[in-house]
């Protein structure tokens, strides 16, 4: 099952069950997937049930709703500074090429390699959680809270000091914190985590930085559970024509360490275990068009695609001034 989450055109939202590439059904009596997880949690029941018994009889159609750019993220919070985004990098393996590279550059004298490839290189031998037992923790980083985050079909803002923004195409997990702090993973997404990659390039110190851009997931929320293999397809063109395009792959198939040992090293931290917030992380990827000499600008579009998750998320580009112009900081 996949939801979608939208505005009406009264201002208004709903939720709603995708039935096909047109046709969504919408919920009765719940306007937001927040609230849906948040009942269900509550109940004890699957999301997916509970979706399925507030099934009513209403239908819209997609493609209205995408032209009108009434797509919303397929969850968020009531109070967008009680949702975290985050990620974890060095956890996929790639394309076979790829593989084949990093087998070559692994083989190499210890004491030679970065501190990008040890960490890739723990992941490799100790990065799944097995027996009850944590692996290795990966690679980690914080996007921004639910203010960061881009509807899809809309515009990525790029402030001017950035030196790149180009694309990510991740699988994400959304998550609910219940009542009692335990997590509960409501359901994945194709994710668009946008990053300043020339900034990351210089010095791998100011990765997390070169993180603190906007990003993008949805449309559509799977629910239930995740194929191990992934191939999906990033994409972007510019002014209407193909610019790049390239496949990409996840899944558990395809990463150094397990969603488990990712979602144990992440919500191990007490101060991610607040009762009603949401967690969107995203779980990293292997493909980027930055890595092939691709530079992008405003007439680009992104496009992120693979076949269990329904329509693609696509986003653009508006280069933005700063929100102000800042000359220090302002004694209170």
């Amino acid at each position: 099952m996949r939801l979608l989450q939208f505005r009406r055109p009264e201002g208004g939202r709903a939720v709603g069950i995708v039935e096909s590439a047109t046709r969504v059904r919408v919920l009765a009596g719940c306007d937001t997937t927040h609230s849906l997880a948040t009942r269900a949690i509550g109940h004890d029941v699957p999301v997916a049930r509970l979706a399925r018994e507030l099934a009513g009889a209403e239908f819209v159609d997609y493609e209205a709703l995408v032209e009108s750019q009434a797509v919303l993220v397929p969850m968020d919070h009531p109070d967008p500074a009680h949702l975290l985004v985050s990620a974890s990098g060095l956890t996929h393996l790639g394309s076979e090429r790829t593989r084949e590279q990093l087998r070559r550059a692994l083989e190499a004298d210890e004491a030679k390699l970065s501190d990008s490839l040890r960490l890739f290189k723990l992941g490799l031998d100790t990065g799944r959680a097995e027996d009850g037992q944590p692996g290795a923790p990966p690679e980690w980083h914080f996007k921004g809270t639910g203010h960061s985050l881009v509807h899809p079909w809309q515009d990525f803002p790029v402030a001017g000091f950035a030196t790149d923004a180009s694309e990510e195409p991740e699988l994400a997990g959304i998550y609910l914190i219940g009542a009692d702090r335990m997590p509960h993973r409501v359901g994945f997404a194709l994710a668009n985590e946008l990053s300043d990659h020339a900034m990351e390039r210089r010095n791998s110190g100011w990765a997390s930085r070169a993180k603190l851009l906007a990003s993008s997931f949805g449309p559509e929320l799977l629910l239930g559970e995740l194929p191990s293999h992934i191939e999906g397809l990033s994409r972007i063109t510019r002014k209407g024509r193909r610019r790049w395009e390239k496949p990409f792959f996840t899944g558990e198939r395809n990463m150094a360490h397990s969603i488990p040992n990712i979602e144990f090293h992440h919500f191990k931290h007490d101060q991610f275990l607040v009762p009603g917030d949401v967690h969107v992380h995203y779980f990293g990827t292997a493909t980027v068009s930055f890595a092939e000499g691709i530079k992008v600008d405003a007439a680009c579009t992104f496009e992120i695609s693979a076949p269990p998750f329904g329509r693609p998320l696509v986003n653009g580009l508006r280069r933005v001034d700063p929100a102000f112009s800042f000359g220090g900081v302002r004694a209170a």
